[in-house]
């Protein structure tokens, strides 16, 4: 089966039971916490996420794998060249996973041709496909079968290839061999911890996800809390800083598939330009992304917070372009696109 799932561009497979009992007070704890934020579906699901049959009943075993994403042709110092990223204001930042083809189509995709190929070896058998897209613990179903360890940002690590990959799962109605976990390997590294721009990450394996970009850039559906929007800086889809500052990170594989190569259009771009994106300039440029769920108006918002806190930094020759643009859309058909746009244009106004 690895073999098999190799061919297919997964990068390490592993097998783990149902029995997830151990993990549901920890789950628990973060809902009553209400570190989901707005994110009712994590509550309204319960304790299913933790019972892999009683989500998908009859099953038995759960076939895991991890999938690298970093493209193929991400240069040697591909780190370093993301580090510097948030030192320029007007470049805006989308998250390194979001670049390429939206992962949910390719894993499914690919986990439905194992499944094919497993079954015309043993014949006919139940199961389901995952990948981040129903009430499944992702993280714990890959650290039990031996994919990697939690680190401390909650992002599951893995010694040959860092956290640079997505993860998916095949629910079956038979029994498997379990294979093993792996040991922790964060020692007394608080990288990840330290360096979250709003301090997202609570303690060790344990995330506020109401203070998490990738959370409040993508998730977050209202204006976003004024108290984050300095930390925000440039991202406008995502986060990568507590992955770019881990040690492991070194280790990250390159993708051997195309889909996860780069868009051009979203690496590297001005601010302006992306202002200037029409509704269906947006949808065009976007198609077959993960970015496209997010919707034009929220991608303007996040764009437009951007730009506020570029016009903060950027000499008043370089923020006209800017200002011009975001005084273009103070009548934006958007209540939320509205307000962050003359937010926006009073850091302007505040730097001048």
């Amino acid at each position: 089966m690895q073999t098999w799932a190799l061919e297919l561009g997964f990068s390490q497979i592993g097998v783990t039971g149902v029995d997830l009992s151990t993990a549901e007070e920890g789950l628990q704890a973060w809902l009553d916490a209400g570190f989901h934020g707005s994110m009712a579906y994590m509550a309204s699901h319960g304790m299913k996420r933790a019972r892999p049959s009683e989500l998908v009943s009859g099953t038995v075993s759960v076939i895991t794998a991890r999938m690298d994403y970093l493209p193929m042709k991400a240069p040697v110092d591909w780190m370093h060249q993301e580090m510097a990223r948030s030192a320029r204001p007007s470049e805006a930042v989308v998250s390194l996973y979001a670049r390429g083809r939206d992962y949910h189509k390719v894993l499914r995709h690919r986990l439905a041709q194992l499944q094919t190929k497993l079954a015309q070896a043993i014949g006919p058998f139940g199961h389901r496909v995952f990948t981040d897209s129903a009430p499944v613990l992702e993280a714990e179903l890959a650290c039990r079968s031996g994919l990697g360890w939690r680190g401390k940002n909650t992002l599951v690590l893995q010694r040959e290839a860092g956290s640079m990959f997505f993860l998916g799962e095949l629910f079956v109605d038979f029994a498997l061999p379990a294979s093993y976990p792996v040991t922790t390997h964060c020692g007394q590294c608080t990288a990840c911890i330290d360096l979250c721009p709003t301090k997202a990450i609570v303690g060790p394996q344990r995330l506020d996800a109401k203070r998490c970009i990738s959370y409040l850039t993508i998730e977050h559906a209202g204006p976003i809390p004024h108290e984050f929007r300095p930390l925000i800086g440039n991202r406008i889809y995502g986060c990568d800083e507590c992955q770019l500052v881990c040690p492991w990170n070194k280790y990250a594989q390159r993708s051997p598939l195309a889909d996860f190569d780069s868009r051009q259009a979203l690496v590297g771009a001005d601010l302006v330009e992306l202002l200037g994106w029409s509704e269906d300039e947006f949808l065009q440029r976007t198609e077959g992304s993960a970015i496209r769920r997010i919707g034009h108006a929220r991608w303007l918002r996040n764009v437009a917070l951007a730009a506020g806190n570029a016009l903060r930094r950027l000499s008043p020759q370089e923020t006209t372009a800017l200002q011009i643009v975001l005084q273009s859309l103070l009548t934006h058909g958007d209540e939320v696109v509205r307000e962050q746009v003359a937010w926006s244009l009073q850091q302007g106004q505040a730097a001048g």
